[in-house]
């Protein structure tokens, strides 16, 4: 019989499965890019962000913060993998738009150096196991829920519209269950608080998302521009 450390580990790989897929997930939008080799009316910034939150996350499960979170390290890895790859989709397909590409260069190069002082601070500044944890913990969370939570911003959009065509359900679906094997993840054999705080948090923001889009799955939409696609197309990750 599998102990709880085991449980724990084969939870983490299903949860590594799952959360590559949630990394999938837009591949359908840039897809869309390359045919029209044009970025329309897509952001850049979600990608942007969640380049961000993966590499705190990395940090994170590393041993030098947090022991026996390796799983947390290799899935946002491959996160930061994809979201380079989305990134650069958007740098070759933005054509003549304004400062684009510079100021996805300012927001990377100043995400860089706001991780290294995060990385500087927790093996220099701070001695305590605990208080490493703490440090990158929290900030980890505030991203990760802000990751989890963004879909939710188009739901004012589907409530107003009556329409779900612009709000990504297998997203919020499979976020909803990558929160819900983290969440399980961080309770089995040693408690993880902060992966639990934000994949907690985020199974419930992901089960909102569910509920509207179950109903006004097949609401009557009114009508108003649907030219504009949803600038909402976040991956999350755990």
């Amino acid at each position: 019989m599998a102990d709880a450390k085991q449980v724990r580990f084969i939870v983490g790989v299903i949860g590594n499965v799952i959360s590559f897929f949630l990394f999938f997930s837009p591949m359908p939008t840039f897809w869309r890019i390359f045919k029209n080799k044009s970025v329309e009316e897509f952001q850049p910034w979600p990608y942007v962000a969640t380049m961000m939150n993966c590499m705190l996350w990395v940090f994170y499960g590393l041993p030098v913060v947090h022991k026996d979170s390796i799983l947390v390290t290799t899935i946002n890895a491959v996160g930061m993998g994809f979201e380079a790859f989305y990134i650069s989709v958007f740098l070759i397909y933005c054509g003549g738009k304004k400062n684009f590409r510079r100021n996805i260069g300012l927001y990377l190069g100043a995400e860089v150096i706001a991780v290294a002082g995060i990385v500087l601070i927790t093996l220099f500044a701070i001695q305590n196991e605990f208080a490493k944890q703490t440090f990158v913990g929290v900030i980890c969370d505030v991203f990760n829920i802000a990751m989890y939570g963004a879909p939710s911003l188009v739901i004012k959009k589907v409530i107003r519209t009556r329409s779900v065509e612009y709000m990504p359900f297998l997203l919020s679906f499979v976020s909803f269950v990558n929160a819900g094997i983290w969440t399980a993840y961080s309770l089995i054999y040693k408690l993880d608080l902060y992966v639990l705080i934000s994949n907690g948090l985020g199974t419930a923001l992901c089960a909102s998302q569910l509920i509207v889009y179950g109903l006004y799955r097949n609401a009557t939409p009114r009508d108003e521009d649907k030219t504009k696609p949803s600038e909402i197309e976040i991956p999350a990750t755990a």
